[in-house]
């Protein structure tokens, strides 16, 4: 973990925020099920696409978190969890809770969700390390017409007292 000072946080945090088309960043995301490839093979630059973003890289390089808000065409409102993949970092459940903490600090108060397809996990659980991390499942997309059904996993702010 780094001092999170560093980052104009008053928190230790695994993660470091870099430009979207940060090659490090880039080269995780291109190993990541949910990736697109251009079908012309043009080299990908920029891998977020459009709308606010937060690129978060693991400081040792081998993990990758990406908030995405935006206007989704599927019902979801909040701040989406584009892209997560976890190559070593540490545990998955933590690396998580760190990135929700991150997300909340930009975008105070707002419903963090998700889509795992479970199809394209290894998991005989997926999306487990979302639910340790204190998500929780709240639906699935319809699919159909050539895509498969996502899981939808929501984590929201728990109330203080």
């Amino acid at each position: 973990m780094t001092d999170g000072r560093q980052m104009g946080l008053d928190f230790a945090t695994p993660w470091i925020i870099v430009p979207d088309g940060n090659r490090t960043a880039l080269a995780i995301y291109l190993r990541h099920y949910s990736c697109r490839r251009y079908r012309d093979a043009r080299k990908r630059v920029l891998f977020v696409g459009p709308g606010e973003k937060m690129v978060l890289l693991a400081i040792n390089g081998r993990a990758l978190f990406v908030w995405r808000r935006f206007r989704s065409m599927r019902p979801e409102l909040g701040v989406n969890c584009a892209v997560f993949r976890n190559e070593g970092a540490g545990r998955s459940s933590y690396l998580i809770r760190d990135a929700c903490g991150l997300a909340w600090r930009r975008w105070p108060g707002e419903r963090l969700y998700t889509y795992v397809d479970p199809a394209a996990v290894r998991s005989p659980n997926p999306g487990y390390c979302f639910r340790m991390a204190g998500w929780r499942r709240c639906g699935q997309t319809p699919g159909g017409h050539g895509r498969r059904a996502l899981l939808v996993f929501e984590r929201r702010v728990e109330a203080r007292t």
